[in-house]
């Protein structure tokens, strides 16, 4: 009877009719949060069957440090249901997704009298069963110092990977600038310097020497005055080599 039993037993169990159902629960166990700022309760959850988002139930619950009763915070059942009544009415922000399994929620503004323990409770049926996650949120005056500590080295981290980035894009338009330039002198023509003889022999006049020319007269046999010819006097025009060269300098 009883090896009847245990193999009935392992048969259900094969055929998936029993089935262990224990969703587990996860998140983050103290969370500290200035007052009057937002602060994000994070809850997310991994179940044995698979997620049907029109019947997973989420719950989130509060229990307050003094004495008191616990209090209803969210509820969700295919869509969010936040509360209409009590000290969280207008605070409470759905920020999960079923199918990435995220519960988390946000509490708008907190008071010191959110001060407590808060319950996350999530159903995925026929997996119901399972350890509640709980948060204790601590709302403090100012924030504390290993905070204030992350948040300067996350300012300064971004503003020195700003002004690196900056100095990268300057230095290689530097570069750029110099590579155009020295490849522009390498490209550049080089000018060859003309002799200003040879297009413009009237303009170089005083380069010429002053040619003296001695007259005998042939009568007598006297040397007469040493007279000074200058060639720009010469009553010849312009030779055909002048004429080729101002057509050289035309071109």
């Amino acid at each position: 009877m009883c090896v009847k039993g245990f193999l009935l037993l392992c048969g259900l169990a094969a055929s998936g009719v029993l089935q262990a159902s224990g969703i587990r629960i996860y998140t983050s166990e103290d969370v500290e949060a200035v007052n009057g700022t937002d602060v994000r309760l994070k809850c997310t959850f991994q179940s044995s069957t698979a997620i049907n988002p029109n019947a997973v139930i989420i719950s989130w619950s509060f229990r307050p440090l003094k004495p008191g009763r616990e209090e209803s915070v969210f509820h969700y059942q295919q869509k969010p249901y936040p509360p209409i009544e009590g000290i969280f009415r207008n605070r409470i922000i759905w920020a999960g997704d079923i199918m990435g399994r995220d519960a988390s929620i946000i509490i708008r503004e907190v008071k010191f009298t959110y001060n407590g323990t808060y319950m996350c409770q999530v159903k995925n049926p026929p997996d119901v069963h399972g350890a509640v996650g709980e948060i204790r949120l601590r709302v403090v005056t100012t924030a504390s110092f290993s905070e204030l500590l992350l948040l300067a080295i996350a300012i300064g981290g971004g503003i020195a990977a700003v002004v690196l980035l900056l100095i990268i894009i300057v230095s290689c338009r530097r570069c750029k600038r110099k590579r155009q330039r020295r490849e522009e002198e390498v490209e550049a023509p080089r000018k060859e310097r003309k002799d200003p003889t040879v297009c413009h022999p009237m303009k170089a006049i005083h380069l010429y020497l002053s040619q003296t020319s001695i007259e005998i007269d042939s009568s007598d046999g006297m040397i007469s005055d040493a007279s000074t010819k200058d060639p720009s006097s010469s009553s010849e025009g312009p030779s055909s080599d002048d004429d080729d060269d101002d057509d050289i300098c035309s071109d």
